[in-house]
């Protein structure tokens, strides 16, 4: 018995090897620099905008017989990469405890169940929004030493996103429920755009306390951050360098001394600013 029970320990020990270096090579993927990360980080980046668009475009979809098959076909990516991303992971129980994270497995269960949650599928564009949480996005950016920009796009995504939810929502919850309501996707993005501008056209309006009170919500949310846009876009960049003293993140390039606490910065010139 003594002869099974040792080759019993070895092989359990050769199964945890092996799952140790499949763990290793996803975080070397994941996480490191490497030319071969590189090129692994950026297909998982393509294919991730790829499944973005699919979600954008899914209310003019659903009516084709493949909706279906491309709809389980990227729960099985997104379920792939989701594994993928916990095995590379440090600390499983903190990673997905993120809400990122939790956002994505939501996602997942409304491809695998599209029939059932076919009115939460608009929350799936915040897929784009997870995407932006993880280092792995602003890569290229910080590589090509246009990292200043990242407020600014961080801006834009976050207004697109809202701007699809809002389409999203508005598209499944007032279609057709009037002679000036929601008659398509195309009318419900029309009058979400016209709404967060503040526009006002009138030719299409939301039914009832229910529509008015969405258009309110709509209209203050999307004035927030069309401003928090604006200012990225118009005020000085920043550059991100923590305060050895306060702590303070964002300076302006040619600081010398904190606006905070007046300590003596050293902020490095990399002939970017």
């Amino acid at each position: 018995m003594r002869p099974n029970q040792d080759q019993s320990t070895a092989r359990k020990s050769a199964r945890l090897t092996g799952f140790g270096r499949l763990r290793s090579t996803l975080r070397l993927l994941y996480h490191s620099q490497s030319p071969k990360a590189q090129r692994f980080q950026m297909s998982v980046l393509v294919v991730d905008l790829a499944i973005i668009a699919f979600f954008i475009a899914s209310p003019l979809l659903r009516e084709y017989e493949s909706f279906l098959w491309i709809d389980y076909s990227i729960a099985l990516l997104l379920a792939a990469d989701l594994t993928a991303r916990a095995l590379a992971s440090t600390d499983m129980s903190r990673w997905v405890r993120q809400l990122p994270v939790i956002m994505d497995i939501f996602i997942l269960v409304t491809l695998l169940a599209p029939t059932w949650f076919f009115n939460l599928g608009f929350l799936r564009i915040l897929r784009l929004w997870t995407l932006t949480r993880s280092s792995t996005f602003w890569r290229p950016l910080h590589r090509r030493g246009l990292s200043i920009y990242r407020e600014t796009i961080q801006a834009v995504i976050n207004l697109l996103v809202f701007l699809f939810v809002v389409t999203g929502f508005v598209y499944t919850a007032f279609a057709n429920r009037g002679t000036d309501s929601i008659a398509g996707y195309i009318d419900a993005l029309y009058f979400t755009v016209a709404t967060v501008t503040t526009t006002g056209f009138g030719d299409i309006t939301l039914p009832g306390p229910g529509g008015k009170l969405s258009s309110i919500a709509i209209m203050i949310v999307g004035i927030s951050l069309f401003v928090k846009l604006a200012q990225s876009i118009f005020r000085p960049n920043k550059v991100h360098f923590p305060c050895p003293q306060c702590g303070l993140q964002k300076h302006d390039p040619d600081a010398v001394h904190c606006k905070a606490c007046g300590h003596i910065l050293n902020i490095p010139d990399s002939g970017h600013y």
